[in-house]
């Protein structure tokens, strides 16, 4: 490989639960004189996948618990958010002013489980976004689906902004894929200079994700849809992105 193209899918309306999102990725393509070609990936904002699966919670639905009432005063948020957050969480694991760090139910460690109000409609009130259900799955199903309307069934990643424990500023990470090995082990692999390869292993999913991440941006750029061309993927296991957590045991710093 001697370089790739990104390019964004350009005029994605707002979604809808229940809305088609392969039919709307090839149709947005077309009209920008685009099509799917073999060995395209392509990457998408979680709150795209997260609405047209429906995971979707109005504010005035949530009643918060004792819990949710204590951590709110501990962090300074919306009892009735820290409950939505809650719900969604296997365990509590950092609680401070102005910060709760969980491990999501699909065991993302994640502030506040991935759940977010930015870039929803408040329509009948305002909404909070939910990671989807099962991230890996909405990727396959995606594959899926494009395939089967465009004959190229594509690479998917489902991106989400993460914060890091050691670093300022969030990076696009995969919390969903499909059709790709996300991390490519290396050992075994010769330097420049014929030193093998120990212990490397890169996460390519969370590197496409990143760089897709630059296109989409964060605020009202309104381009969740990322079109990756040229990157010649590893020839390795594919593998879900919960591959890439790692286990408790090797968790050096929870």
């Amino acid at each position: 490989m001697t370089g790739m193209t990104l390019f964004p899918v350009l005029n994605f309306p707002l979604i809808h639960p229940g809305d088609d999102l392969a039919a709307l990725i090839v149709g947005c393509l077309r009209a920008q004189g685009e099509a799917l070609q073999a060995g395209d990936i392509l990457v998408l904002a979680q709150k795209i996948v997260s609405k047209a699966e429906g995971r979707l919670v109005r504010i005035d639905d949530v009643k918060p618990s004792a819990q949710a009432r204590e951590i709110a005063d501990i962090v300074g948020k919306e009892p009735r958010h820290i409950q939505v957050v809650l719900d969604d969480s296997r365990e509590i694991v950092r609680a401070r002013r102005g910060l709760l760090v969980v491990e999501q139910r699909s065991g993302w460690i994640c502030a506040n489980a991935g759940v977010d109000r930015s870039n929803i409609e408040p329509e009948g009130g305002e909404t909070l976004a939910l990671l989807p259900a099962d991230a890996d799955a909405s990727a396959a199903a995606l594959a899926k689906r494009l395939g089967e309307l465009t004959g190229v069934t594509p690479p998917v990643i489902i991106n989400d902004s993460h914060g890091r424990a050691w670093r300022v500023g969030t990076c696009g990470v995969a919390i969903g894929c499909a059709g790709l090995p996300p991390v490519w082990n290396q050992r075994g692999l010769h330097d420049l200079f014929g030193y093998e390869l120990q212990s490397s292993e890169e996460c390519i999913a969370d590197e496409l994700a990143a760089a897709a991440s630059l296109l989409m941006g964060q605020s009202n750029e309104g381009r969740p849809v990322i079109v990756i061309r040229g990157y010649s993927l590893p020839k390795a296991p594919q593998a879900p992105a919960t591959s890439i957590q790692r286990p408790a045991q090797m968790d050096a710093f929870r």
